[in-house]
């Protein structure tokens, strides 16, 4: 059987006889002849800008065909632009941004049992001995001896920790745009409108957002939060869009 033109065995291969005509496939912008038996014809020319991933090694019997050149160093694979903020910063990833928020938590926390504990221990100390209402106790004198300092003291907890928020999120950090944790992983809070400046106006909508809804809305610190992945194109959390901020990575 004669092959017709542009058809024929892989090379240092026999033509099966009698066997259907066995096309010799070009590659074309976008797929990389990697399967065997993909052998372009004699003279074909390579589309303007197709180029073979680096590293890429042709099956045995293969010939690039003429007037093939290698791409430039860095030409493949292309990475996609970061996404950058109205002033063109880069802005702060996912992960980035959990990483601060941890580092923040655990230092308020570590800060808030340092004051709390010595509270919460001569609060205790204080309280009468359970033993004296163990017979005949009524349930007004046990609310008022035991249930209420403890209470008034949870209560006491959850204000002196708005308090603590309230100046570490808001007046600490709008003066720079960043906390401790942000610092540290090198990223910064600021306006959306580059030629704006971070005010504390915009640090208090961040706070009540972020603290007190968060604190009294079910489910709504995970929302918050997690908004950021789908948010396009500044990747901004709920707390973001309230203040209109945006979160940045900065060089130094």
């Amino acid at each position: 059987m004669t092959q017709p033109p542009g058809f024929g065995p892989p090379p240092g291969q026999p033509a099966v006889p009698g066997g259907p005509p066995q096309p010799i496939r070009p590659p074309y912008p976008g797929y990389p002849p990697t399967s065997p038996g993909y052998y372009p014809p004699p003279g074909y020319q390579v589309p303007p800008g197709y180029y073979p991933p680096p590293g890429y090694q042709m099956p045995p019997g293969n010939q690039m065909p003429p007037g093939y050149q290698m791409p430039p160093p860095g030409y493949w694979p292309v990475p996609p632009p970061p996404p950058l903020s109205p002033g063109g910063a880069p802005l702060a990833d996912f992960g980035t941004r959990l990483a601060a928020y941890i580092i923040d938590r655990v230092i308020l926390g570590i800060g808030s049992l340092i004051v709390l504990a010595p509270v919460l221990f001569v609060v205790l100390r204080s309280l009468p001995d359970p033993e004296l209402y163990a017979d005949n106790a009524s349930g007004g004198l046990v609310f008022r001896d035991f249930v209420l300092p403890l209470l008034l003291v949870e209560a006491g907890f959850f204000v002196f920790l708005f308090i603590v928020y309230y100046l570490y999120f808001v007046e600490y950090m709008h003066r720079a745009g960043e906390t401790l944790g942000k610092k540290m992983m090198k990223i910064r809070v600021m306006p959306i409108d580059p030629s704006a400046r971070l005010t504390r106006g915009m640090a208090v909508k961040r706070y009540l957002v972020e603290f007190l809804a968060g604190s009294f809305v079910p489910f709504f610190s995970y929302l918050d939060g997690l908004w950021q992945l789908w948010d396009k194109p500044f990747q901004q959390t709920l707390h973001d869009k309230a203040a209109q901020t945006v979160v940045v990575k900065v060089s130094a």
